[in-house]
């Protein structure tokens, strides 16, 4: 079954950090994303830019289109990434939520893990 492990972090708190301590958990994230590709659980993945380039896109009852930019709601945590995993059942797609947590060594990270709804033919 396909879930999706949604990476969310403060992401001026991240932009913050020491470039060593940023570079440091880049590395982890490497690392990581190496031994998830190996072991088959890697369907996909990316980072994203920060939400001072998202845009949010509404379309009214009405048919009128209206955009804003940045994230749609404010909040502590901002989406900085996912993952897409291949994985036997939900315990399986929780650990390897829990492994992305613990690349980061101040505890600063949440990761939703969500399965894919999968569509017939």
């Amino acid at each position: 079954m396909k879930y999706m492990a949604l990476i969310f972090e403060n992401e001026q708190k991240a932009a913050a950090a020491p470039p060593a301590d940023q570079e440091a958990l880049f590395g982890r994230y490497m690392a990581f994303t190496e031994e998830v590709k190996q072991s088959g659980h890697l369907l996909g993945g990316e980072p994203l830019q920060p939400t001072s380039t998202a845009t949010t896109v509404r379309v009214t009852a009405g048919g009128k289109l209206s955009t804003l930019d940045g994230p749609y709601a404010e909040t502590k945590e901002q989406l900085g990434g996912f993952y897409l995993f291949e994985c036997k059942d939900l315990d399986e797609a929780i650990e390897l939520g829990a492994r992305i947590c613990r690349l980061h060594t101040d505890g600063g990270v949440a990761v939703e893990v969500r399965p894919v709804l999968d569509f017939p033919g």
